[in-house]
C-alpha cells in the first residue's frame, strides 16, 4: 500500500475537519492532511516552519479549497483575517500569531509596530499585523465559500458580516492607491503584489538604497535553500521600503516604489464581480460593481496592454513608463470576462509560445519569461511555476474557450502537486520541488481542482459571471 495515501494520524484532543469517504482519492486525502496539519484553530498557516502566521492571499486561496472539506472552517479562515482589518479599509498581508516566537519569522511584529506606527491609519490594537497588503482575492473566496453551503452561510450571517469589510477593502484600494491617476491600483512594495522578487521589480527597486545587512536576520534561509530565495541585496531593499513606509505612519503616497501591476488589478476586478454577487444575495444597494469591474478592465487595457509583447506589462508609476519584463502577472487578466476577444486570444498564444512554453516545454506556466535574461528556474518568482497563478490561468483559459488547454493544465497541476509533495513552487521544466513541501495553497487548490470538475461546469467561473444562483 502507498504510505503517502494513508491518512495522517489524528492529533490528540483535536477534531478533524472531515471524515473522507472510502471513495476519496489518495490525492484528496493527502491534500486534506496538509490543510489539517496547518490548521491553528482559527486559520491555516501556509507552512509550519517557513510561514508560521496567517497570510492574506494565502488564506483566500486556502479557504477556496477548505470549503470542500469544511465550509465552517473556510468561513472562519476568512473571518479571522477580516477581523484584523484596519479602519482605513486595508487588509494586512500578515496577521501575527502571538504564540509564535519573534525570531521565527522576519519581519516580525516588532519591525512593523502596527499598533503604534499604524495608529493614524487605524491599525487594530488587540492584534499585531504587517502594514502592507496583498492581492484582493478575498471577495471571490468569500462568494465561493458561501456557495459551498449557502444554508450554513446564511444561518451564521457570514456574508452579512463580511460584505462591509470587503467593500471597505476595495474602497481603500480604489481611492487610496490610485497613485498613477489612471484608475488602477498601485502597489508600494513588491511583497504587496505577492510575486516577491519578480524581475519585473528590478528596475524600480534599483532606486532603493538597501538596508544594511546587519540590521536584519533572514529567518527564511533557515528553511529554504539560498539559491531558491531572494538575494541579500533584494532583501535589503525590501526591508528599506517597508521601514520607510512604517516610518511614514503607513500613509499612502508617491514613494520610491509604486507600480501598477496587471495581476493585482485583474484580481480586484474579479473580486468586484464577486462582491456584486454578494450584494445581490444580501439585497444591498450600492455602487454599480459590475460597471466598476468593467472600468478596471478598460483601464488595464489602456494603461498596461503591450501589443508587441502580446501581454500586459507592469507600469513604473514614478518613472511614468511600462517595465519591459514579461512576468506571469501579465497573463492573469485572462481571468476577466470583459477582456476583448482579440486580446484574450493573444494572451493564450503568448502563454503557449516560446516565452512561457505551456503545452510544449513546460507543463505549468512559469512565473517569468523563459527567454528573459533574469530567468532562473529555481529562484522564487524569477522562473519557477506556482500553483495559485496556474489555478487562475486554468480558469482564464476555460473562460475564453480554450478548454483543451485548460484540461491539460488542470491535469498537469494535479500530477505535479501530488508528485512534488504539494511543493511551494516547482522547476517549470522538470517539476522538481522547490521551496517547502506541504504548502497550504498548493494543497487547497488541488482540492478545488479535484472537486470542481470541468464536466460539471465548475472551477469557480460563475463567481465572476453572475450566472449562478445560490
Amino acid at each position: 500500500m502507498d504510505r503517502t495515501a494513508q491518512r495522517a494520524p489524528r492529533p490528540p484532543g483535536r477534531t478533524v475537519a472531515y471524515e473522507p469517504s472510502s471513495a476519496a482519492s489518495p490525492l484528496h486525502v493527502r491534500a486534506a492532511a496538509v490543510l489539517e496539519a496547518g490548521w491553528t484553530g482559527t486559520s491555516t498557516v501556509p507552512s509550519r516552519g517557513l510561514y508560521p502566521h496567517q497570510w492574506s492571499w494565502d488564506s483566500a486561496f486556502i479557504a477556496i479549497g477548505l470549503r470542500h472539506l469544511s465550509p465552517l472552517r473556510a468561513q472562519t479562515e476568512l473571518e479571522t483575517l477580516l477581523a484584523a482589518q484596519w479602519t482605513d479599509g486595508r487588509i494586512p498581508h500578515i496577521v501575527f500569531n502571538p504564540s509564535v516566537p519573534l525570531d521565527a519569522y522576519f519581519p516580525s511584529p516588532d519591525f512593523w509596530c502596527s499598533s503604534t506606527a499604524g495608529r493614524t491609519a487605524g491599525a487594530p490594537r488587540t492584534v499585531q499585523t504587517s502594514g502592507i497588503v496583498q492581492p484582493p482575492v478575498h471577495a471571490l473566496a468569500a462568494w465561493l465559500v458561501h456557495l459551498a453551503d449557502p444554508g450554513l452561510s446564511r444561518a451564521r450571517g457570514f456574508l452579512t458580516r463580511a460584505y462591509p469589510r470587503l467593500a471597505a477593502w476595495h474602497g481603500y484600494l480604489l481611492h487610496r492607491r490610485d497613485l498613477g491617476g489612471g484608475g488602477l491600483v498601485s502597489v508600494v512594495h513588491p511583497w504587496e503584489q505577492g510575486m516577491d522578487n519578480s524581475p519585473c521589480w528590478d528596475r524600480p527597486l534599483s532606486r532603493v538604497t538597501p538596508a544594511p545587512a546587519r540590521s536584519f536576520r533572514r529567518a527564511d534561509l533557515d528553511h529554504g535553500a539560498p539559491e531558491d530565495r531572494p538575494t541579500d541585496l533584494d532583501y535589503g531593499r525590501y526591508v528599506r521600503l517597508a521601514a520607510d513606509y512604517r516610518d511614514r505612519g503607513y500613509a499612502d503616497g508617491p514613494g520610491d516604489f509604486a507600480v501598477e501591476d496587471p495581476a493585482f488589478n485583474a484580481l480586484l476586478a474579479a473580486s468586484e464581480y464577486a462582491l456584486d454577487r454578494i450584494a445581490r444575495e444580501l439585497g444591498v444597494t450600492g455602487p454599480a460593481r459590475r460597471a466598476r469591474a468593467e472600468r478596471l478592465t478598460e483601464a488595464l487595457v489602456e494603461r498596461l496592454w503591450d501589443p508587441a509583447a502580446g501581454m500586459f506589462l507592469c507600469r513604473d508609476v514614478r518613472a511614468g513608463e511600462t517595465i519591459p519584463e514579461r512576468g506571469v502577472s501579465g497573463l492573469i487578466p485572462l481571468l476577466l470576462p470583459a477582456l476583448p476577444r482579440g486580446l484574450a486570444a493573444t494572451l493564450v498564444r503568448t502563454m503557449c509560445g516560446p516565452h512561457f512554453g505551456l503545452g510544449g516545454t513546460t507543463r505549468l506556466v512559469p512565473s517569468f519569461d523563459l527567454l528573459g535574461e533574469a530567468f532562473d528556474p529555481h529562484r522564487y518568482w524569477r522562473g519557477p511555476a506556482w500553483f495559485n497563478t496556474n489555478w487562475l490561468l486554468e480558469r482564464g483559459l476555460r473562460r475564453h474557450g480554450a478548454r483543451g488547454r485548460a484540461d491539460a493544465l488542470r491535469k498537469g497541476m494535479l500530477h505535479t502537486a501530488g508528485a512534488s509533495g504539494f511543493a511551494e513552487y516547482v522547476d517549470p521544466y522538470t517539476a522538481q520541488a522547490c521551496g517547502v513541501t506541504g504548502f497550504g495553497w498548493t494543497a487547497a487548490l488541488t482540492l478545488d481542482l479535484l472537486h470542481d470538475r470541468p464536466a460539471r461546469g465548475g472551477n469557480g467561473l460563475t463567481a465572476i459571471k453572475g450566472e449562478d444562483r445560490a
